[in-house]
């Protein structure tokens, strides 16, 4: 029951505690750390190699042996998990996308690498097949183009087993394949996997703001201007979303994720105020490059801006937050502590 508080002008000044930099982090509702952030990582074939992504200005393509670098100075900085997306060579995609469900495919290794050398990192592995097939869409595909839903289940759960042979923390199925959660739940179950955690990519609408995430990932010149609308969300829908984020939380999925985040932080709200799950949110890619843009231009303020933006990401309920600016705020979070430790020891 909300309470309505009465108050009038001049006994009630709402800028009175607003003057103060004190006092506006002592009534702040909500507040960003190192702890809310996840990282997403393009992983590349070979060895020592880096490759720029054009489309998201600093982004970089890695192989293995440097992610492990990376993920090591991610761990200092407090980040506590890392999400994988392969970028795999045009001769391993086919139409049953095969490779996804390669015990020494590049992901699986990543994997097994990752948690061998930087232990304290969380791992999340995408599960989707659209890195993987010659079509581009996150499945398998029928002679007219459509995506079949059962037929891709059946390789969502291969995919997913073998990142949890691999050792994953979390499988992220972002396909929106009805049924794939419990499919996959099921499977992990019989397999022993019973701490392998499934974050379900429930609301994940059929968004413009993929483009250059699909560029990174060598998917855009397979699907060759198509579309995955008769699989993803429709923008026009917040209603949906829920019965999507409460069939997959039955089916057995431990968190969930809306994706993208700032044009859809409506329905974050909505999922973690009506069904109280725990929620992510993705900032996706064409987020952070119309970000980069302003910022390269002198429109916008870097760091003033990325950090107002997952701020309220926070806001609307998401309890962590994908984005590409993980690495640069958690460096920027832990030199505001170093300030604030050297002014109190002075």
């Amino acid at each position: 029951m909300s309470v309505s508080i009465q108050g009038a002008f001049p006994a009630r000044r709402m800028r009175r505690t607003r003057n103060h930099d004190f006092s506006r982090r002592l009534i702040a509702e909500n507040t960003l750390s190192a702890s809310d952030l996840i990282y997403p990582v393009f992983v590349l074939m070979g060895k020592n190699r880096r490759e720029s992504v054009e489309s998201m200005p600093g982004v970089e393509r890695l192989s293995i042996d440097l992610l492990l670098y990376e993920a090591e100075a991610l761990a200092e900085l407090g980040i506590p998990a890392i999400a994988l997306f392969p970028v795999v060579a045009q001769d391993v995609k086919t139409s049953c996308a095969s490779e996804s469900f390669n015990p020494e495919g590049l992901i699986q290794r990543a994997v097994r690498l990752l948690k061998e050398h930087v232990p304290q990192m969380g791992v999340i592995t995408d599960v989707a097949l659209d890195p993987y097939t010659i079509s581009g869409q996150d499945g398998l595909t029928n002679e007219e183009g459509y995506v079949l839903n059962d037929e891709t289940t059946e390789v969502l759960v291969k995919q997913a087993l073998s990142h949890a042979e691999a050792g994953v923390d979390i499988i992220a199925p972002s396909d929106m394949m009805d049924g794939r959660i419990g499919a996959i739940r099921a499977a992990l179950e019989d397999a022993g996997y019973i701490n392998t955690q499934i974050m379900a990519y429930s609301a994940k609408y059929a968004s413009c703001y993929y483009g250059p995430f699909r560029d990174a990932v060598g998917s855009s010149g397979n699907l060759k201007g198509g579309n995955k609308k008769n699989y993803q969300m429709d923008p026009a829908n917040s209603d949906e979303a829920l019965h999507e984020v409460a069939m997959d939380v039955h089916e057995g999925a431990d968190m969930v994720m809306v994706k993208p985040g700032m044009p859809y932080l409506d329905v974050v709200q909505r999922v973690k105020t009506e069904l109280k799950v725990p929620t992510f949110a993705y900032q996706v890619s064409g987020e952070y490059a119309m970000h980069k843009v302003a910022f390269e231009n002198g429109w916008l303020k870097e760091r003033e801006t990325v950090m107002e933006s997952l701020l309220c990401f926070k806001r609307a309920g998401a309890d962590g937050i994908l984005t590409y600016f993980a690495k640069d705020v958690a460096q920027w979070l832990s030199e505001d502590n170093a300030k604030s430790d050297t002014s109190a020891e002075s």
